[in-house]
């Protein structure tokens, strides 16, 4: 296993430990992919979740970019949700796991077809 398949496993392990959720692998995988090289940066893999401009640019380059959602304040509070759900307290968010869990939030998977 390479070392993004590494990584994948280890999202799918806090999807499931961490989220209570079940991971779709293959979603999870393509979510992953979608991520590009951050997901090897020690920094860029892990969202900032106390950090209002780092929410800021998931909303914005995330949601209203990739997942081509209309903006509003509904967008900030399904990120919130989602940095609920994972822990606030949880150190580590990778973002792999956070655009995920917003994918399956708004039920875009279909962007990933």
């Amino acid at each position: 296993m390479g070392k993004r398949g590494e990584l994948i496993a280890k999202y799918a392990e806090d999807l499931k430990s961490k989220c209570g959720m079940e991971p779709d692998m293959d979603l999870l995988e393509k979510v992953t992919i979608g991520c590009g090289p951050a997901i090897y940066d020690a920094d860029g893999s892990i969202v900032a979740a106390t950090q209002q401009s780092e929410l800021a640019l998931i909303r914005n380059n995330f949601l209203i970019r990739k997942l081509s959602l209309e903006d509003g304040p509904e967008l900030m509070a399904a990120i919130r949700s989602v940095i609920d759900d994972y822990g606030r307290d949880e150190p580590r968010k990778y973002r792999a796991v956070v655009y995920y869990m917003l994918v399956k939030h708004f039920g875009r998977e279909s962007i990933y077809g």
